[in-house]
């Protein structure tokens, strides 16, 4: 990859920053305030801002209408508004203004098969900006089993930020240290999710016995249980099959972990929170037979909570099998990007209310990371792209077919997640009091997505060449403009931590299911004890 200079400027110089890039469109500034070719510095410095005759789309009401925006937060939403002369103006005529995104599955800056993922907590969020997405969560990998080191290394990952982000915990093991660690982290650290992997067995894996554990004391806290729902050890089993059978390029990822893996862990994980009824949330929900568990057990009344990934929605595993290295590796995720079928049924899920919420599962490696797998598909890192282009691919796909309402996108994209985190109205709302996280949409621009002019500091990208209807024109985060004219004008330094707290509307009412399970076990049963 080359190296390009970026400059950056102030009231004094500052030191020349290197970092990788794949064209001159995809650079940006890291030494504190300054700009490059593409734009990247210092934001409108306006405190004020007033978005004009847009369309302004919530998740359940849409209306002609301006927005007035004043230090970071949105003051009023009504027709023809009218304020001072020292007020930046956007017409919107014509266009949507919603919500900005809000990505609840990310992995910046994230170490894995001894290596680290090329987007970090300022060029993710960067890329984050220019496809219309505002805030992210991503997760927290404890130090060795410990959150409290797993959390002081993110927030030095995170102090580069330039939009704002929350935090997921992931649990690795349970003992006294990591209950303890949980509380803290839910009533002083803002952290109000915590999530199992029951795959990657050695590494993150936690089995039946730590995931109730783990569930117990989630539910204790208010905190919701996540699960990346793939049978580790079957999967495991898999891989040896593989190598065995001489299959060691990336089909061979796909080929051992197939759906019905993914299906049985997902079955296993809401059968488990069923047990100690507790709500659970599904992330990268990837086939047919992990949305089928999800849809069951909603209808059976429980709270379940399924995610699909933007990957998961737009492609297939056709590129797996391409013959050249390079472009099979890029598409090595898990679960897996499934065969054709599969991305159409979740699409029809998330139209009908089965799955809730779109993410990305953001975790890039470049080629040269890739190629360490070149003959063993098990040291293939992880991991496709999806954090600058989730908001126009589901627009596409989800509402230029018919498939849902511009409401629902809002719903979709923003709204949802900022429920599930017990953020809203704060975010993922466009109503007075909110924060001034906002995107303005033409649903009749294009837009075409490449590796040269995204940017991430992946040199690939899995939807490379694909075209659409629907571009994000600006993106207000803040009440900063930093995306306009397909421009990118960020500060490092500039996100914000939010912080988010427990028992959100998810728990409503798991109490008083909880009293009613003790009272209909009619036990334990009074008996005379026979004598001899």
């Amino acid at each position: 990859m080359a190296y390009h200079l970026s400059l950056s400027l102030s009231l004094s110089l500052l030191l020349f920053t290197y970092f990788p890039s794949n064209s001159q469109s995809n650079q940006f500034c890291e030494a504190g305030i300054g700009y490059d070719e593409v734009g990247c510095g210092i934001s409108s410095s306006s405190t004020k801002l007033l978005i004009k005759g847009g369309t302004v789309v919530n998740a359940h009401h849409q209306e002609i209408a301006d927005v007035y925006v004043k230090d970071g937060i949105i003051v009023a939403v009504k027709p023809n508004l009218t304020v001072g002369d020292d007020v930046k103006v956007i017409d919107a005529t014509g266009k949507f203004v919603m919500p900005g995104g809000i990505d609840p599955h990310t992995h910046l800056a994230m170490e894995a098969l001894n290596t680290e993922s090329v987007d970090d907590f300022f060029s993710g969020q960067a890329a984050a900006l220019a496809g219309g997405t505002t805030m992210h969560i991503d997760f927290v990998i404890p130090v060795n089993g410990s959150l409290i080191a797993g959390l002081e290394a993110y927030e030095k990952k995170a102090k580069k930020s330039c939009m704002d982000y929350g935090f997921h915990m992931v649990i690795t093991k349970f003992d006294d240290i990591v209950s303890r660690d949980m509380e803290i982290m839910v009533k002083e650290k803002g952290i109000n999710s915590f999530k199992f992997f029951l795959a990657y067995k050695g590494v993150l894996m936690v089995n039946d016995e730590l995931l109730l554990e783990g569930l117990k004391r989630c539910k204790s806290l208010g905190a919701l249980a996540m699960v990346h729902a793939e049978n580790g050890d079957a999967v495991f089993e898999g891989q040896k099959r593989m190598i065995q059978l001489g299959i060691t390029g990336p089909e061979g990822h796909a080929l051992s972990r197939p759906p019905l893996l993914e299906g049985e862990a997902t079955a296993r994980a809401i059968r488990l929170a069923g047990f100690v009824n507790t709500p659970l949330y599904v992330v990268h929900v990837m086939s047919i037979d992990a949305m089928e568990e999800i849809a069951k057990a909603r209808k059976s009344g429980q709270r379940v909570i399924g995610e699909p990934v933007v990957s998961g929605l737009a492609l297939d595993d056709s590129g797996l099998w391409d013959s050249d290295f390079t472009t099979a590796s890029k598409y090595v995720m898990s679960p897996p990007i499934r065969a054709s079928g599969h991305g159409k049924a979740l699409q029809d899920a998330l139209s009908n209310g089965v799955l809730q919420l779109v993410g990305t599962d953001h975790c890039v490696f470049n080629s040269t990371q890739k190629a360490s797998g070149i003959d063993d598909f098990r040291k293939i890192p992880n991991g496709v792209n999806g954090i600058e282009e989730r908001m126009h691919l589901v627009w596409d796909l989800m509402v230029e077919s018919g498939q849902i309402s511009v409401t629902d996108y809002v719903r979709v994209t923003s709204t949802e997640c900022a429920r599930i985190f017990n953020i809203y109205p704060r975010k993922g709302a466009i109503i007075a009091g909110s924060d001034a996280d906002i995107i303005i949409l033409n649903p009749k621009s294009t837009f075409e997505i490449n590796a040269r002019s995204h940017h991430s500091r992946t040199d690939t990208n899995v939807y490379e060449g694909r075209r659409g209807k629907g571009k994000v024109e600006v993106t207000i985060a803040g009440g900063r403009v930093v995306w306009e004219n397909n421009e990118l004008k960020v500060v490092p330094g500039s996100g914000k931590y939010i912080e988010m707290a427990p028992f959100s509307y998810l728990f409503s009412g798991i109490d008083r299911a909880d009293a009613s399970y003790l009272s209909s076990l009619n036990a334990p049963v009074k008996r005379f004890k026979s004598t001899t």
